[in-house]
């Protein structure tokens, strides 16, 4: 059966909405991502997930976990909106007569999708990640600093003059212009269109599993779970590709750590420097961020939070 008919007021209304909860939710382990994936060899500070945020908690106060979520959850809800209105527009487009599409059509549509939402993605994940990463690298020169007093190897409190994300923006834009924010946009597309390639046409077969509603939409655990998981298969997936795009992006190096002059040569030193197992640095901590956040998504999307909203705004008159 068909799936319900949503207007774009609602889906982008949808979007949003799932975009601000899910940020919420999981932006300390997307902070707990970037850090361990720009830490290169010989310059570790944090051994996993969970001793990342502990020490981020130690060391920067709660607060700190949420460093550069102001960014997110500013431009989360155009780039939520974009990407899921986008997928919808390029699946309307590419059917015919309201048949099912075939695959290579619904990868075609999540290609469309995933390359719309690098306008947004781009810049935000640009400044977030210089904020996200500010942290690591003062707690590295405080630990570098122990090491040449002969002091302990222990990180305790860390003082951080971290600029904030205004500042990053006119700082990028009077030094290198529009351009400046959109540092890493090859490696984003390279991410982003092959996620939303494999995440969208999994996710509709998979929700496309299982009863009915009586309007033809799926049930509220259905769509989670389906959500969840093409959500969580898609970021390990394309994970390789994210650890070059974050250590394209970040403008600050710890000490003795590798600097890129793109995508090529990133790979080149990452594989020559810390070897192939580099490329999965903070996969489990990107499966747990995507597959609750698209988890959420769905589930707003399809609970119709939308058009609840739009049901309360007054109905012009023709």
């Amino acid at each position: 059966m068909a799936d319900k008919q949503i207007s774009l007021p609602a889906k982008l209304i949808n979007g949003g909405i799932a975009g601000l909860i899910g940020v919420t939710c999981v932006f300390p382990i997307d902070l707990a991502k970037t850090r361990l994936q720009n830490q290169q060899n010989g310059s570790r500070i944090y051994t996993s997930m969970s001793d990342c945020l502990i020490k981020t908690i130690r060391s920067e106060g709660f607060c700190g976990m949420y460093r550069g979520a102001a960014v997110n959850l500013t431009l989360v809800t155009p780039e939520k909106a974009i990407k899921l209105a986008a997928n919808d527009f390029f699946r309307h487009q590419l059917s015919k007569d309201g048949q099912k599409l075939t695959l290579v059509r619904e990868m075609l549509a999540g290609c469309g999708a995933g390359t719309c939402q690098v306008i947004i993605t781009t810049p935000m994940e640009m400044l977030k990640i210089q904020l996200q990463d500010a942290g690591r690298i003062e707690a590295q020169r405080k630990l570098i600093s122990h090491h040449s007093r002969g002091g302990g190897a222990r990180v305790n409190v860390v003082k951080l003059k971290s600029p904030t994300a205004l500042q990053l923006s006119r700082d990028l834009l009077k030094d290198k212009g529009i351009a400046g924010l959109y540092k890493g946009l090859g490696a984003t597309l390279l991410r982003d269109v092959p996620f939303s390639i494999i995440y969208f046409p999994l996710f509709a077969n998979l929700n496309s599993l299982g009863r009915r509603n009586a309007d033809g939409s799926a049930p509220f655990y259905i769509s989670f779970l389906a959500g969840c998981f093409a959500g969580c298969t898609a970021a390990v997936a394309v994970n390789p590709v994210d650890v070059v795009k974050t250590r394209l992006q970040s403008l600050a190096r710890g000490h003795h750590e590798d600097t890129y002059s793109g995508v090529k040569d990133c790979i080149s030193k990452i594989l020559s420097h810390e070897g192939p197992s580099a490329f999965l640095k903070g996969s489990y901590c990107r499966a747990l961020v995507i597959a609750p956040l698209f988890g959420i998504a769905q589930v707003v999307y399809f609970l119709g939070v939308g058009e609840f909203v739009l049901s309360l705004l007054p109905r012009q008159k023709h």
